[in-house]
């Protein structure tokens, strides 16, 4: 199952939107939302999240949430930002889920994360 030229292009325009367009801050992003946005059908774009990028679009709209939270932690300017303040302001609305997504990506906790600024996954 490869992936053809047209869907590369449909890949890449997701991509450029939730670089571009943060639809992932909003918490109640649904697939029908980001398939609007993009002018796609949702079950083009479910095909494509799940069979051409292999994830399931909770997963795949979560990385962006962390790595825009590893970003906030990272930014001095944002020292005074709580943990629960940066997971509210990338589109969480769990404390427990947020915590949970982070260590699957990071491998670390938020407050870890933040403690030990950018640590190198796995050491």
């Amino acid at each position: 199952s490869g992936i053809s030229a047209e869907e590369e292009e449909l890949i890449r325009k997701i991509k450029d939107l939730m670089v571009a367009e943060e639809p992932y801050l909003d918490a109640s992003l649904s697939m029908y939302q980001l398939a609007r946005q993009l002018g796609l059908e949702v079950r083009d774009l479910s095909l494509l999240i799940n069979h051409k990028l292999n994830k399931h679009f909770f997963d795949f709209v979560n990385e962006y949430r962390i790595k825009k939270a590893m970003e906030l932690f990272g930014d001095p300017e944002n020292q005074e930002m709580t943990v629960l303040e940066v997971l509210y302001e990338v589109g969480f609305n769990s404390k427990s889920s947020f915590n949970t997504v982070f260590k699957k990506y990071t491998g670390q906790t938020p407050t870890q994360y933040r403690k030990g600024g950018v640590a190198e996954a796995g050491s």
